[in-house]
């Protein structure tokens, strides 16, 4: 059975080391062939626009523009339309290749075969 990940982070600059764990995990399973949706609500729905990655600091931690510029390599980036509607936050504004879905598609994600979902 094929193994997939859907890793959800809900934490921005508010909770730096859990939004930066949550990209690290996704950068990793992608690094070790794993497929990866990541999928940004709450405040890190910013880290979709582009250089707001750039802004992001945390010692000791792998940029996180880098962690997300991996993910957009090799996996899919979603906005959550909820969140991106109370930001002002439009398709147009994000960075190539993130899109906006809602929550069914983050249901239907997270229950296919062979998914493992984690929450951040």
């Amino acid at each position: 059975m094929a193994r997939s990940m859907v890793i959800k982070v809900t934490a921005g600059s508010d909770a730096p080391e859990r939004c930066n764990q949550a990209f690290t995990v996704a950068a990793a399973a992608l690094a070790s062939g794993v497929p990866v949706s990541l999928w940004l609500t709450g405040e890190s729905a910013w880290y979709g626009l582009p250089g707001r990655a750039k802004e992001f600091t945390l010692p000791e931690a792998v940029p996180l523009t880098d962690l997300l510029d991996a993910v957009l390599a090799g996996g899919t980036v979603t906005v959550c339309t909820q969140c991106a509607a109370r930001r002002g936050i439009r398709r147009e504004d994000l960075i190539e290749g993130v899109r906006i879905a809602g929550a069914s598609t983050f249901v239907e994600e997270a229950l296919g075969e062979g998914v493992q979902a984690l929450v951040y």
